[in-house]
C-alpha cells in the first residue's frame, strides 16, 4: 500500500518538490498475510485488549481499570483477565499471530521493561516477555502515544501524512512523531514525550521531576488536582487553560520539527471537545509564527475510542516490518 505525502505550501513545498523530503514507507503500513494481531493497551486508567485485522478493523474488545489492581502482579493478573476476554470475543476467527501493545512510558528500549509514571506498581516490570510467556506469540511493545501515531498514519486522520504529531491528552499527557514518514523512536524508544515540554516555568512539580511540565499542568491528573474534581467536570476556565497549554506545546513542536499537522486524542482533549480545541489552535498560530509553521493544524485524532488497540496493532506490524 503506498502513501502519498501531503501536500504543504512555503518552504516545505518547495523543498519537497526538489526531492529533499522522503515519502511516507511501509514502516507505518502493516505486512500483507500476517494474520491478525493481538492488540493491548495499558494506561492509567485502564487495560485494555482487543483483536485487531490486518485492514485496521477492531473485532473485539475487552478492558479493566488499572487503579485498584494491588501490587504488580495483581495488575498483570488483570491484564491477563483482559487478554483471555479479548480472545473469547474474536473467537471462532483466526488466531493472532503477533502481540503489539502500547503502554505508557517511560520504558526501555523495545519495551523489554516499562516504568509507567502513572502506573507506581510497575517499575522495570518485564511486560514484553511476560506477554510473550503468556501468549506464546511474537510480542511487541512500544510507548501508547507513539502507538497512536502509528495507528493514525495506517488507518486514520493521518493517512496519506508524512509529518504529523499525534498526541494523548489523558490521565497523562503523551505524544508519538512521524517525520518523513518515519515514527522516531531516539536512543531508548522515548522520543515523542510532548507531556514533558515545559509551558508554565517554575510550574507545578512534575512526576518526572521537573517543574511546569504539560503533564503536570494539563493532564486529567493535574486537573484534579488543581481544582480537587475530575476532569469531566471541568468548568469554562479549565477546558480554556488547558487547551492554551496544549497549543503551546505543540507551537514548540511545530517550530522545532516542521511539522503542521498535530492529532489529539484522549479522554481528557475528546472530552472538553470544541472549546478545547479552540483555545489550544488560538494559542498554536499565536506562537507558532515562523514561515514554515504558520498554519499548523490541531484537530481531534480520527480513530476515536478504537485508536488505542488500533495503534498497538500497528506496532505490532510496524515492529514486525522491521525485523
Amino acid at each position: 500500500m503506498s502513501r502519498k505525502p501531503a501536500q504543504r505550501t512555503g518552504h516545505g513545498s518547495a523543498a519537497r518538490s526538489r526531492g529533499r523530503y522522503r515519502p511516507a514507507v511501509a514502516t507505518l503500513v502493516p505486512l500483507a498475510g500476517v494474520g491478525p494481531a493481538l492488540a493491548i493497551d495499558i494506561g492509567g486508567t485502564k487495560l485494555a485488549a482487543g483483536v485487531v485485522t490486518e485492514t485496521g478493523a477492531l473485532v473485539s474488545r475487552a478492558q479493566a481499570p488499572t487503579v485498584g489492581q494491588g501490587d504488580g502482579e495483581a495488575l498483570f493478573a488483570a491484564l491477563v483477565g483482559v487478554v483471555a476476554a479479548a480472545l473469547e470475543g474474536a473467537a471462532p476467527g483466526p488466531p493472532p499471530a503477533l502481540v503489539g501493545v502500547g503502554c505508557g512510558g517511560p520504558m526501555a528500549a523495545g519495551g523489554v521493561d516499562v516504568s509507567p509514571l502513572n502506573i507506581p506498581a510497575w517499575r522495570r516490570f518485564p511486560l514484553r516477555d511476560r506477554l510473550a510467556e503468556l501468549t506464546g506469540l511474537p510480542t511487541f511493545v512500544d510507548n501508547d502515544a507513539k502507538a497512536l501515531a502509528v495507528g493514525e498514519g495506517w488507518v486514520g486522520a493521518a493517512a496519506g501524512e508524512s509529518d504529523f504529531l499525534a498526541m494523548v491528552v489523558s490521565t497523562g499527557v503523551g505524544g508519538g512523531i512521524v517525520l518523513d514518514g518515519r515514527l522516531l523512536d531516539g536512543a531508548s524508544g522515548n522520543a515523542g514525550h510532548i507531556g514533558h515540554v515545559v509551558v508554565e516555568p517554575d510550574g507545578r512539580r512534575c512526576a518526572c521531576g521537573g517543574r511546569g511540565c504539560l503533564e503536570a499542568e494539563a493532564s486529567g491528573t493535574a486537573i484534579a488536582a488543581i481544582t480537587g474534581r475530575p476532569a469531566n467536570e471541568a468548568g469554562p476556565e479549565v477546558v480554556a487553560r488547558t487547551g492554551t497549554l496544549v497549543g503551546r506545546a505543540v507551537a514548540s513542536v511545530a517550530n522545532l520539527l516542521d511539522l503542521r499537522l498535530a492529532l489529539v486524542a484522549g479522554s481528557v482533549a475528546l472530552g472538553f471537545g470544541a472549546p478545547f480545541f479552540a483555545a489550544a489552535e488560538a494559542e498554536l498560530h499565536r506562537l507558532a509564527r515562523l514561515d514554515f509553521s504558520v498554519g499548523t493544524r490541531i484537530v481531534p485524532a480520527g480513530l476515536g475510542a478504537d485508536g488505542p488497540l488500533v495503534g498497538a496493532a500497528a506496532v505490532g506490524y510496524r515492529s514486525l516490518a522491521l525485523g
